[in-house]
């Protein structure tokens, strides 16, 4: 054999010695795997105690899950209870300008039925739009509105409302936006019956010093006028003194008026009954009102803290101007005293309904100034002694058309 042939042998032996160790290396691999898949098969205390650390981290995690879910729960109902526990209203619009939140105090105070989300913001404050422009005013600069007052249409019931808007950051350069807003009706009023007392107060005392004046005068005019004897005149001058003695009463009269509007009022407040007051007002002018003049008194009137002799006044002269103004336009009066109660708003309406040709929109600011009228006669102080009285038990008078076309005049009065 040569040289060659035994270093074949002996590369054939080296590569069958390895092909064999790496077969048993094999076996000895396969042989372990399955002693320790037997090993596992069984119930050893490595085993155990490695399948129950599994089992307890499982349920730790399953736990912390579960808290987590109940506390987003919690959170979500905690978020929906101050929402509507709110009695501001609460309206949260996405970027999008879509309604998230809308709570019960807000779709009260908008009068709406529906909970209004998923809406677009201007489709569900239809019925507000001064409200709408304040969110889309926020929506489109990106600024807070601060305690901004609104005016809202005579639709909704609140008249005014106080509105603060903030931007709400979103994704990008998405922009929700959030409103509180309230009603400021009682605070508007209150001080408009504040500007209302001050202007009459200064203006009383302008009245007073000139109607003074004047009286005095106007004694000297009616005194002589009493020394002259008619008799003792040619016939031809006689209707002169007349007609001094008369013009000089009447406008004693006017004077009067103007002093008892203008002095203050000794106010005696006790529990009275509108009702009652109404209904008497009634009986003692109905000798007095145009022949055939009906007066129906319906609803409910309530007990308020107020001073008899001034309501009954009150009442007497919304009666004379609604019985002369239908007796003016040549139709008989048929005028309606209306009461109603609003538990809600501890509050008593009434309403002073006629059948005459109204007050027309235009002079309805002017009508409660003193000595403002539309009548050739008259001094023009009725209403304003009526808008007085009323503001002097904190109430208030507003005008408007009745149901028969002719004028209302409603008066409010709070519950004590």
């Amino acid at each position: 054999m040569t040289q060659f042939g035994y270093a074949l042998v002996g590369l054939t032996a080296i590569v069958a010695m390895l092909v064999g160790v790496m077969t048993y290396a094999l076996l000895r691999i396969i042989a372990g795997a399955r002693d320790t898949k037997r090993h596992l098969g069984e119930n050893s205390p490595d085993t155990m105690m490695l399948s129950a650390a599994l089992q307890e981290a499982v349920a730790k995690l399953k736990a912390q899950e579960q808290a987590m879910s109940a506390r987003a729960a919690a959170s979500d109902q905690l978020r929906g209870q101050i929402a509507d526990s709110l009695m501001a209203g609460l309206l949260v619009v996405d970027g999008e300008g879509r309604v998230e939140i809308l709570n019960p105090a807000g779709r009260r105070l908008l009068g709406l039925a529906s909970e209004g989300t998923g809406v677009h913001y201007l489709e569900a404050l239809v019925s507000a739009p001064p409200l709408a422009a304040v969110m889309t005013e926020c929506l489109e600069t990106g600024a807070p509105i601060v305690r901004r007052s609104v005016e809202m249409p005579s639709t909704v019931t609140p008249s005014h409302l106080g509105v603060t808007v903030s931007p709400l950051a979103g994704p990008g350069d998405m922009r929700g936006a959030i409103c509180l807003f309230s009603d400021l009706t009682n605070v508007v009023e209150l001080e408009e019956q504040l500007r209302l007392k001050e202007t009459l107060a200064r203006l009383g005392e302008l009245t007073a010093g000139i109607a003074h004046e004047f009286r005095n005068g106007l004694a000297t005019i009616h005194g002589y006028s009493r020394l002259l004897d008619p008799e003792a005149l040619p016939r031809q001058y006689r209707p002169y003194v007349e007609g001094i003695r008369q013009e000089a009463e009447v406008l004693g009269k006017v004077v009067t008026n103007f002093l008892n509007f203008a002095r203050p009022e000794q106010v005696m407040f006790a529990p009275v009954d509108l009702g009652a007051i109404a209904r008497r007002a009634a009986d003692d002018l109905r000798h007095d009102l145009p022949e055939r003049t009906t007066i129906a008194i319906d609803g409910g009137f309530a007990e308020i803290q107020g001073d008899e002799a001034l309501l009954r006044q009150v009442f007497g002269n919304l009666l004379r101007n609604a019985a002369e103004a239908c007796e003016s336009a040549g139709v008989t009066p048929a005028i309606t005293i209306q009461g109603q109660v609003d538990p809600a708003a501890r509050s008593c309406r009434v309403s002073v309904d006629d059948n005459g040709p109204g007050i027309a929109q235009d002079v309805r600011e002017r009508v409660f100034r003193p000595f403002f009228t539309t009548r050739s006669r008259g001094t023009g102080l009725g209403l304003a002694i009526v808008q007085k009285i009323v503001l002097m038990h904190n109430g208030r008078v507003v005008i408007g058309a009745s149901p028969t076309g002719g004028a209302r005049l409603q008066l409010t009065f709070h519950l004590p």
